[in-house]
């Protein structure tokens, strides 16, 4: 064969070769191809929308919060976020992000650490409520910034001039144990962390949505993907209905500017709380969206520590505004009879004399509480400790609502001290203490303590002839799919406090106290008949603490109302008068008495001033 031909041949057999190779190559390409595209779709369609595709959370709209007649007290504002997607994110870029956020490169880095340690390809919150100036400049560098975007979510807003901060409460990013624990928390989601934000947050918080968006090989977004077909709505949370009357709590709050206390107005018919204030408050719309961390180290750093729920968590003796309890609790112990009398000489003499505020003579138990005598209630807790023994007395006291928890939805209630044999012995040791020890008990005073809280539903038990009720903020929770919850409330009966004979003798001194006694002053209102109490607790360590307890109409209550000011001398001229204020604003929707409304924005205490008749 000629050397021509044979050179021809192998070509023709090299380019056959050739074809058959590409031939064969290009169906491996095209069957695998199919594989993928046809028979492993279910496995490999999800993996290819992920290079074109961003799943987005949506959050849903936290609930709303209203007061007794639908006013609004808390809503929501929209605000930018700033996202990251750690795996469309070039490090290089960090110092130019550090610019355009205003912020240090190793603060950027360790949010950056941060989102991908939450993921390394889904976007996470790198900021939260930029000023519109920073995410415009973000925006005009998008282009430079692969794996950075946006999305619109919102903050808590309060569109009235009340705080309420410490039954409203605040938000706060949750922490890295918080959302690695809960499927429903992302890197930077918020949480409620006090107040009712804290208490019903699985029911503000509502359910996540999701937005599909078509994005570019720099993981910028395009548009959204399929006209959002496969999005999914967020859920919005419930919405709440509280027990809380607008109008009074604004009051209220202005009366308690300037003070140290705690206030607690109540329907003592069924325990829904109208108004609480805890003073001084903080300002929670500064803790809304990104924290204000100047403020936040203040309100920190404040040796008034207006943090502190003073109106629910506060541990203070109450001083005379338990002697209606006592007298009750002595009466059923068959201490003492209504119309017995003890003699007071202006004190009562117990291996020491314990002093009273006046020498009052003669007293039954009806002018003891009217004119607060110390002499009767020393006399009658020394009986009690005799006949009955401290753990009797105690058990009974508990029944007012006192030395327990109420079980109010709010966080952080107290339970305060109502001491009994255990206690004596853990803290003065096994027969180290004795009757002593007790004696200023009966008054309010040594070991015992209370918040306002406490004594608003101690004084409740009284004005409704004996029922404890459990005292709670929201009335009823609307859910997203038109359905409710209602607060049911909580009568629990005071067995042994069913004696009307009794409880009318309690109800009169103390009935007499506002027209005769130290609360003629302030707490006598001219067209509603008020009973209460003033106190005035001992304080070691300063001024002494002013109290007042009440409830109106004495008939027929519809308000009881408990107030503390701390280190204001006197309750008849320091709590009395905040009190009376608002049962006024209550019954008449308006202060008539402009001059006790100027004389509280003015107080001062008057503690070395014994110009009143008071009770200590």
């Amino acid at each position: 064969m000629p050397a021509s031909s044979q050179k021809r041949q192998n070509k023709v057999i090299s380019i056959r070769v050739l074809q058959a190779i590409v031939t064969v190559l290009f169906l491996i390409f095209y069957g695998r191809l199919a594989q993928m595209q046809i028979f492993d779709y279910d496995t490999y369609g999800p993996l290819s929308q992920d290079n074109s595709l961003l799943e987005q959370e949506v959050q849903p709209a936290r609930g709303l919060i209203f007061d007794r007649n639908g006013k609004l007290l808390v809503d929501n504002q929209p605000i930018y976020s700033i996202t990251i997607t750690p795996a469309n994110f070039q490090r290089d870029n960090i110092p130019l992000l550090a610019e355009l956020t205003g912020t240090t490169k190793e603060d950027i880095t360790e949010r950056l650490q941060n989102a991908q340690n939450y993921s390394w390809r889904r976007s996470s919150r790198l900021f939260t409520d930029v000023d519109f100036t920073t995410f415009s400049s973000i925006q005009e560098n998008i282009w430079r910034l692969p794996g950075v975007n946006h999305q619109i979510e919102s903050k808590r807003n309060y569109p009235t001039d009340i705080y309420a901060s410490h039954m409203l409460g605040y938000l706060r990013e949750v922490n890295d144990a918080e959302y690695r624990s809960s499927s429903r928390y992302r890197l930077g989601d918020k949480a409620g962390r006090i107040g009712l934000e804290n208490i019903y947050e699985q029911d503000l918080r509502g359910d996540l949505g999701a937005q599909y968006l078509r994005i570019n090989a720099y993981g910028q977004m395009l548009g959204p993907y399929d006209n959002n077909q496969l999005d999914q709505d967020p859920v919005k949370g419930s919405d709440i209905h509280t027990a809380l009357d607008l109008d009074l709590q604004s009051l209220a709050e202005k009366l308690m500017e300037g003070k140290i206390g705690g206030l607690v107005a109540m329907d003592p018919r069924d325990g829904a709380i109208l108004s609480m204030v805890s003073s001084p408050q903080f300002d929670i719309s500064r803790l809304s969206g990104r924290l204000d961390q100047d403020y936040w180290i203040e309100i920190n750093s404040d040796t008034t520590n207006p943090l502190f729920n003073r109106a629910i968590s506060t541990r203070q003796p109450p001083g005379s505004t338990v002697k209606p309890m006592m007298g009750l609790i002595a009466m059923n112990m068959g201490i003492i009879e209504p119309e017995d009398e003890i003699t007071c000489n202006g004190g009562y003499q117990r291996g020491r004399l314990y002093h009273c505020t006046d020498d009052h003579g003669e007293q039954n138990l009806q002018q003891a509480i009217k004119n607060s005598c110390n002499t009767f209630f020393y006399r009658i807790m020394d009986l009690m400790m005799q006949e009955q023994g401290l753990d009797k007395w105690h058990d009974m006291a508990t029944e007012f609502g006192l030395g327990r928890h109420n079980h109010i939805d709010l966080p952080y209630e107290t339970s305060g001290i109502l001491p009994d044999s255990s206690y004596y012995n853990r803290v003065f040791g096994e027969r180290l203490w004795g009757i002593g020890d007790l004696i200023s008990v009966g008054i309010g005073q040594g070991s015992f303590s209370a918040s306002p809280l406490q004594m608003a539903v101690s004084v409740s038990v009284i004005a409704n002839n004996g029922s404890r009720v459990r005292p709670y903020i929201v009335k009823r929770i609307e859910h997203p799919d038109g359905s409710s919850s209602v607060n049911q409330p909580e009568l629990n009966e005071v067995s042994w406090l069913q004696n009307d004979d009794n409880l009318k003798v309690v109800q009169k001194g103390m009935r007499d106290m506002i027209t005769d006694g130290g609360g003629r002053f302030y707490a006598n209102l001219p067209d509603v008949e008020v009973a209460g109490k003033t106190g005035t607790s001992q304080n070691p360590h300063g001024e002494n603490h002013g109290w007042f307890i009440g409830y109106a109409p004495y008939d027929d209550p519809e308000i009881a109302i408990a107030v503390l000011l701390e280190n204001a001398g006197f309750g008849s001229i320091s709590a009395a008068p905040v009190a009376s204020l608002i049962m006024e604003q209550y019954f008449s929707g308006e202060i008539k008495r402009q001059w006790v409304f100027d004389y509280v924005l003015n107080f001062e205490p008057r503690s070395k001033r014994r110009d009143l008749q008071e009770d200590l």
